[in-house]
């Protein structure tokens, strides 16, 4: 359920930050030369952004930063979970692919949730630049940002990771399945 307010308690912050950390320490090869303290002051100076790490965290995504942009000054953050993130699968891809299902309509769209909690679809190429950090999605997979000409013939797209490759295919738009998810990013 979205926090409209978009506010979260100062134990949540806490909480969250706790755990930020541990993992941007755990896996310092992602962010090599990033101070944790820069990253924390850049959080609690955007308490919006503060808050889609938040939802990222609470729908399983496990974010963590994967690199900075020296040309705006953001730290830019990924889903970094082994797998699609469990608090966002069974979705279709969008608005218009969830209203053209007749029968048993997902919850929501792929999309949709990534609006509300202020984060993007990973693109293709983000995908690929996740890969390069580990081993993502061996038994799921996630949707990623698909290019218009696709969309508009019905399509949509997703990536996973099998026989140590990365796969990027397609599928319905409307189509969904429990072990297919979202990763979002977020540039703070």
């Amino acid at each position: 359920m979205a926090n409209e307010k978009k506010e979260l308690s100062q134990e949540q912050k806490d909480e969250l930050f706790a755990v930020l950390k541990t993992r941007f320490e755990k896996n310092i090869k992602r962010h090599e030369g990033l101070e944790w303290v820069k990253v924390q002051q850049k959080l609690e100076a955007n308490q919006e952004k503060l808050w889609s790490v938040h939802e990222m965290e609470r729908t399983g995504g496990e974010p963590d930063i994967v690199g900075y942009d020296g040309g705006t000054g953001e730290y830019v953050f990924f889903d970094c979970s082994t797998e699609s993130p469990a608090g966002r699968r069974s979705c279709c891809y969008d608005h218009e692919a969830l209203n053209a299902r007749k029968q048993n309509k997902p919850e929501n769209s792929v999309m949709g949730m990534a609006a509300d909690m202020g984060i993007e679809l990973l693109t293709p190429e983000e995908y690929w630049k996740l890969q390069k950090l580990g081993s993502f999605d061996m038994k799921t997979s996630s949707w990623v940002k698909t290019p218009p000409e696709i969309r508009k013939l019905g399509g949509a797209i997703f990536g996973d990771f099998r026989y140590g490759q990365v796969f990027i295919y397609h599928n319905g738009a409307d189509s969904y399945y429990g072990a297919r998810g979202f990763r979002g990013s977020l540039r703070v």
